[in-house]
């Protein structure tokens, strides 16, 4: 089991929380949720994966996918061996979630 954590400068305040996917075989769960502390804007990411030896991977999708997303928020990724592509999918509907209100 491997943890990781990656920062990630921001722009806005991200105000709701969500959570999509669940932890099963080959895939993962995201949940995102307002930053709680004060001061600078900034995103934070803990992955806890299941294979170890892939940050170099995860470094570059939450890099790319922080080249379009601003938002300051705590991010956790509970994976079970997905790909870099399901982890972008995952993503994408986490932020499209919090922006609709809430949980998908």
């Amino acid at each position: 089991m491997e943890h990781l954590t990656f920062d990630y400068p921001a722009q806005r305040a991200v105000t709701t929380r969500a959570h999509v996917g669940v932890v099963g075989s080959g895939d993962l769960e995201v949940l995102l949720s307002p930053v709680t502390q004060d001061g600078a804007l900034s995103a934070h990411v803990v992955v806890r994966t299941s294979v170890d030896g892939y940050s170099h991977i995860w470094k570059s999708v939450l890099d790319r996918f922080f080249t379009r997303y601003d938002g300051a928020a705590q991010i956790e990724i509970n994976d079970f061996g997905a790909t870099p592509g399901v982890v972008a999918l995952r993503l994408a509907e986490a932020v499209e979630a919090a922006e609709q209100g809430g949980d998908a």
